[in-house]
């Protein structure tokens, strides 16, 4: 097996998404459905993005010339974030997932913190325990938001996010997580669907939100977050099935802001995290954290 740096291409952003694919299946949690053409776009474009700007956080695995798993892991301001590994069905079990763990681990040498959210599989769990992460049960919400519970909705001076407000998404992402998303926010302008932003004399926040589901949702104060929450939510389109993930105990705000809304409860994996506590007004966005 030959372990080695991914390249800034479309095709190896195609075997990525493929290697994907075939490890999960759909590249979106939830209930299974076929990826849309928008959704592989994004994951292609991340790909790529993760590969220009931590080059040496993401890695292949080939087996005989063949492309068995990947990982995809990122570093911002002192945060290391493995975004992301695969490996195909029959080479699992072999080490392979440890040994692409490992080398992308040397790309956050030097990092006091860690996060990352982890899916209900045992393997997963075990691999990311196993690299010092602590594991912290999450939740998900989901359904079509129930429109008669949003009475208090207009109450926030909510603006339409756009690059003018890099700056304040990231004071906002220090404060909350201890280190700016960066470049990142770009690329989630460009495919997220809407941005949310709130800046007021109680605090500032924002959120992202992608169709029906919330991507990212960070704010100063658990108040404000859980306002921005049902702003967003309110925002999602008639018919439309909302979803709220990765809410840790420490977020039930969130938990609370879903079931007044007629949302749908139930456990989804972990967020794992190394040298640091779940934030607590924050919904990590499965592609960045």
């Amino acid at each position: 097996m030959i372990l080695r740096q991914l390249h800034d291409s479309h095709a190896e952003a195609e075997t990525v998404r493929e290697l994907a694919l075939a490890a999960f299946g759909p590249l979106s949690p939830g209930p299974a459905h076929r990826p849309t053409e928008a959704e592989s776009v994004f994951h292609r474009a991340r790909t790529r993005h993760l590969v220009a700007h931590d080059p040496q956080g993401c890695w292949l695995a080939v087996v005989d010339r063949r492309p068995v798993g990947f990982a995809l892991s990122l570093r911002r301001e002192g945060v290391w974030v493995p975004a992301l590994t695969a490996v195909l069905p029959d080479f699992q079990g072999k080490g392979i997932g440890r040994l692409l763990l490992d080398r992308a681990a040397e790309h956050g040498r030097g990092c006091l913190r860690g996060m990352t959210t982890v899916s209900t599989d045992p393997a997963a769990a075990r691999r990311y325990r196993r690299a010092g992460f602590t594991l912290y049960p999450t939740m998900r919400l989901t359904g079509e938001t129930d429109r008669s519970a949003l009475l208090q909705v207009g109450e926030l001076p909510v603006h339409r996010g756009t690059e003018r407000h890099l700056d304040l998404l990231d004071s906002v992402d220090r404060r909350v997580r201890g280190a700016a998303h960066g470049v990142d926010h770009r690329l989630m302008l460009a495919h997220y669907e809407e941005l949310l932003v709130v800046d007021t004399l109680a605090g500032s926040g924002y959120c992202y939100r992608d169709g029906g589901t919330v991507k990212l949702l960070a704010a100063t104060s658990r108040r404000l977050a859980a306002r921005l929450l049902r702003e967003t939510l309110a925002r999602v389109p008639h018919g439309t099935r909302a979803e709220v993930e990765h809410a840790t105990a420490e977020a039930e705000w969130a938990v609370d802001v879903g079931l007044d809304l007629g949302l749908t409860l139930e456990n989804a994996g972990y967020l794992a995290l190394r040298g640091m506590r779940p934030p607590t007004a924050y919904l990590p966005d499965g592609a960045f954290l």
